[in-house]
């Protein structure tokens, strides 16, 4: 890649001496002209709606989460930092729980239209499930909460007063704005509203008067606009309140942003431009960063990788385990082997193929052979609420029944299957995304496994992750999927998003009272040790149930050229993009 050296004194783009609320300082952005760096990462966005269940993942959130602000966010370490500079939150009463949010002044949206209180309701009302129909939630929000604030908020300028219904463990980080401004969503769904307050107004006015006829399509824009995979041609798909603006889109290649001038409410980045590039395979990563075409590496390893990434001298590495775990989960509803209607509603039945199939995982090989290669401390993981070596994830372990599945037993597979009456081979269908060299390779170890029991597992890949789209997708097609869920907080609730009967992100029709009703117990539950039964209780139904089945906890690799400096990779997502406002070229170094 063709590069020129970056001057002594380089240009400065200034947003402005912008004075920021409650501070005396006028905002000086830190951005350097003419810069640019390009990253990569294993998907690249095609919806800019993050808080919709077709667009909550990591590659859309990446995007994101550089184009918009927020009241807080993780640190490394990690912690959660307030950014007082966008706006403040403050808990005013315990009995009722009442959080009180105010977005600073001079926070705009790239229009110029203000980041607001009509901003604010809109977020209110799909994240707590406001509005309820026979099909479901009007807004197809990734994990609503319809139990816990149902009084629609108090309003004035740039404030909006939470009142919970119930005292919550994590409310601290329940609540933000979106990536999706709320006059844009009017304004694609009534494309007669030109103007953004009117636009905001009718929203507000909805939403106070409950007017469900008037807020569908809203909502359907809200949904369905913002999958855009290509550059879109409206500019309020893509409108930004964070340090970039997207410049460019090309599907299943790359995306380029900007640095956004008008931004004045939070840390100054450094470089002008950010390209993020789709490259699936992590050795073509690494070889792109040793050709330096790309700047950043980081995906999911294999042992080979990390060989790779050590003989590169051109880049530094950091390796460490991520809050993100790699699982198998089951389909309920499908009518396939683990449905109980295609056993004539015998549910006993499903569940002894469905325990005869996750018997046959091996789970230890998989964690032998492609992970301890790259943490030879590596171990499976054998909760699905706790990551391990975290204080509830020991006793949670000794009591939720994972035991059972501590070892590949075909033998016990082939028994279960004989007392169900189920005559094999048993078709499976197995779905991984395709083009994910590691997920390939755990496939086929638990397709030869499989094969011993008599399960025919068979390849069900594809690589645009169609069964997450619910809307599209009501019913799974898959039997087995295995992906991985990331942590974006250290919040104690929240599983209830895959776990819970009918949640959004409940992609295989799973449905359990006990589980329901435990998950809604530990949202309000106080004590350390009540929490860790709830726990144990919620697990013992999921193993027992052959919900599904951990694997481990996800090895993180990021290797980064040494021309760049303030490359910091975290445990939760957004993982090494959550810190991009630190990125700069190294001192005395080249810049793109």
């Amino acid at each position: 890649m063709k590069r020129t050296r970056l001057a002594a004194g380089a240009g400065l783009i200034t947003a402005g001496a912008l004075a920021l609320a409650g501070c005396s300082v006028p905002y000086e952005s830190e951005v350097i002209e003419d810069t640019e760096i390009t990253v990569s990462w294993n998907d690249i966005i095609d919806n800019f709606n993050t808080a919709s269940t077709s667009g909550n993942n990591v590659a859309n959130s990446n995007v994101t989460y550089m184009t918009t602000s927020a009241f807080n966010y993780y640190n490394d370490s990690p912690e959660l930092v307030q950014n007082t500079e966008f706006g403040s939150y403050e808990k005013t009463s315990d009995d009722p729980l009442t959080v009180e949010y105010t977005i600073n002044e001079d926070v705009v949206w790239s229009d110029g239209t203000p980041v607001d209180e009509a901003d604010m309701l809109l977020s209110w009302a799909y994240i707590f499930g406001a509005f309820e129909t026979e099909d479901g939630f009007l807004f197809n929000y990734a994990n609503p909460r319809p139990e816990l604030a149902t009084q629609v908020p108090e309003i004035e300028d740039n404030k909006l007063t939470l009142v919970y219904d119930v005292p919550y463990v994590d409310w601290e980080v329940q609540f933000s704005t979106g990536s999706v401004a709320a006059h844009a969503a009017v304004m694609l769904a009534y494309p007669e509203i030109e103007d953004p307050q009117e636009a905001k107004d009718q929203l507000v006015e909805a939403i106070q008067n409950g007017d469900e006829e008037w807020l569908a399509p809203v909502a359907e824009a809200w949904e369905l606009e913002f999958q855009q995979a290509n550059t879109p041609d409206n500019e309020l798909v893509t409108l930004s309140y964070g340090p970039y603006i997207v410049e460019e889109l090309v599907e299943e290649d790359y995306v380029t942003l900007v640095a956004n001038e008008s931004f004045a409410w939070g840390p100054s980045p450094k470089y002008q431009r950010v390209t993020i590039r789709q490259i699936a395979d992590p050795t073509a990563q690494v070889q792109s960063l040793q050709n330096q075409d790309v700047q950043v590496a980081s995906g999911q390893p294999t042992p080979d990788v990390l060989q790779l990434v050590q003989e590169t001298e051109t880049a530094d590495y950091y390796t460490g385990d991520e809050a993100t775990y790699e699982h198998v989960d089951l389909t309920f509803n499908n009518g396939g082997p683990f449905d109980p209607a295609t056993y004539g509603g015998d549910e006993e039945k499903a569940q002894m193929v469905r325990t005869a199939f996750l018997k046959t995982i091996p789970r230890e090989e998989i964690v032998e052979k492609l992970i301890r290669p790259l943490n030879p401390n590596a171990e499976v993981r054998n909760s699905i609420l706790q990551i391990p070596g975290s204080p509830m994830y020991d006793p949670i372990v000794e009591a939720n029944g994972s035991a059972e599945y501590g070892e590949v037993d075909i033998e016990g597979a082939k028994q279960l299957l004989a007392d169900a009456g189920v005559e094999g081979p048993v078709d499976v269908k197995f779905w991984y995304p395709e083009g994910n060299e590691r997920r390939a390779a755990e496939y086929e170890l638990i397709a030869t496994s499989g094969a011993l029991a008599g399960f025919n597992v068979i390849d069900d890949s594809e690589p645009n992750w169609e069964f997450t789209d619910t809307a599209a997708n009501p019913i799974n097609p898959h039997d087995a999927v295995i992906f991985a869920w990331a942590s974006t907080s250290l919040a104690l609730t929240g599983t209830d998003q895959y776990l819970g009967t009918g949640q959004p992100s409940n992609f295989g029709g799973y449905s359990n009272e006990i589980v329901d009703q435990r998950l809604k117990d530990l949202e309000t539950e106080l004590d350390e040790d009540e929490q860790i039964q709830i726990q144990i209780d919620v697990e013992k139904e999921l193993w027992t149930d052959g919900y599904g089945i951990t694997l481990y906890q996800f090895p993180g690799l990021t290797a980064w050229d040494k021309g760049v400096e303030g490359i910091a990779p975290a445990p939760l997502a957004p993982y090494y993009f959550w810190n991009f406002w630190e990125w700069a070229p190294t001192a005395g170094a080249d810049a793109e």
